[in-house]
């Protein structure tokens, strides 16, 4: 099977087969999507237990999606070359013994090593997904594939927090991490029984592991700097060198792009008007939503004083509505492009948060609607969420 099976040939969305494909890769890429919204709710009770501050767990969630973000696409370059299941596969497992050690983990630094390790998995795993559906499917049903996968992967980014706080209700947090065991195990099974084989038709060159490289370089360094300069001042020489270090990595990447033979990132792409509005668009929306479920969670626990549970309880009108909506946005989207989503949704998205902003220590999740509260603060009642 090659890369883009013609009209007619591969697996029908709606056959047994089908059902079999999308259930593997929506289970694989979603144990990469939960685990980076499920650990948000279970931060301060993490901060408690290995007695660390903030930063500390900032590291937590920025050793999980530094890796990722730096080595996603080398990981689609490795199923291309190496066959998609089989790279897809190594990927669930590494993120599966991975978890495993962020289970077990005794302290803070242990925990950031394993979420970093986490991360390298997670960008074997999530490519692969993807590339598996557009292998797999024939080309009539391939829309159908991707909006399915996409739209229940949103939900599984929006059900974490409550599913977090759930956990947290009934166990420890380290369940979080091990819970990914089990499920890790069913997707290696049904994926060597039921997925297909697949390579990119020419995808033997030679992989850009430097520019891979250089790139994780670059957002490990930016991200230390933005995380310790409120702390240590943004003048101070560490902060100053691992900014300009950021720079410079950025800049070497580049120039690495621009001349490898089979580079990470083709630089030519941006010069499609299209392709550079979406990314530019998808960064920028990605980067105040995934702020916010970062801090939400924290903040409505340590400064309204919300139980893990009810701060992931607070966050479920977020997951009904992806639940409701988010398979039929990518199905249409697959049909008539992004433009409506990307334009209309960070509007709404904006308004959200800008509601957000009315929320003080003092209010509790529900209000009473009334002119007066639009125009004098929230005016929320204030018993215990506890």
């Amino acid at each position: 099977m090659t890369e883009s099976s013609p009209t007619g040939t591969g697996v029908a969305y709606a056959s047994g087969p089908g059902r079999w494909i999308l259930l593997t890769t929506i289970l694989g890429s979603g144990l990469a999507s939960l685990d980076a919204s499920v650990v948000g709710v279970a931060l301060p009770t993490i901060g408690r237990e290995l007695h660390v501050d903030l930063a500390a767990l900032q590291g937590v969630v920025n050793g999980y999606t530094l890796t990722l973000a730096g080595l996603l696409l080398l990981g689609g370059g490795l199923g291309d070359r190496f066959g998609r299941r089989r790279v897809f596969q190594v990927g669930v497992v590494w993120f599966a013994l991975a978890s495993l050690l962020c289970g077990l983990a005794p302290d803070a630094p242990v925990l950031v090593a394993a979420r970093a390790l986490q991360g390298v998995g997670a960008a074997l795993l999530t490519p692969g997904s993807l590339a598996v559906l557009h292998a797999a499917f024939r080309a009539e049903d391939r829309s159908r594939a991707v909006g399915a996968w996409s739209g229940l992967g949103g939900v599984a980014v929006a059900v974490g927090p409550f599913l977090g706080g759930w956990i947290l209700g009934v166990g420890s947090w380290r369940w979080l991490f091990l819970i990914n065991l089990p499920v890790a195990v069913v997707v290696v099974l049904v994926s060597s029984r039921h997925v297909p084989e697949s390579r990119a038709p020419h995808g033997d060159g030679r992989l850009d592991v430097l520019g891979a490289l250089t790139i994780t370089a670059t957002l490990a360094a930016l991200t230390y700097g933005l995380v310790e300069g409120p702390g240590r001042g943004w003048s101070s020489a560490a902060v100053l060198g691992s900014l300009l270090a950021a720079v410079l990595l950025f800049g070497a990447f580049l120039l690495r792009e621009a001349r490898a033979r089979n580079p990470l990132l083709p630089l030519g792409l941006f010069r499609r008007r299209q392709f550079s509005a979406v990314n530019a668009v998808t960064f920028v929306v990605y980067a105040a939503l995934g702020g916010t479920f970062f801090l939400l969670p924290v903040v409505l626990q340590t400064a309204v004083g919300y139980s893990p549970l009810a701060a992931g309880t607070s966050l479920l009108p977020v997951t009904v509505v992806m639940l409701l909506l988010s398979s039929r946005s990518g199905a249409l989207a697959a049909r008539r492009g992004p433009r409506l989503q990307l334009s209309v949704g960070p509007l709404i998205a904006g308004a959200g948060l800008l509601l957000l902003t009315r929320l003080d220590a003092s209010g509790s999740y529900r209000r009473k609607c009334s002119p007066r509260s639009w125009s004098s603060g929230w005016g929320w009642p204030s018993p215990s969420p506890r």
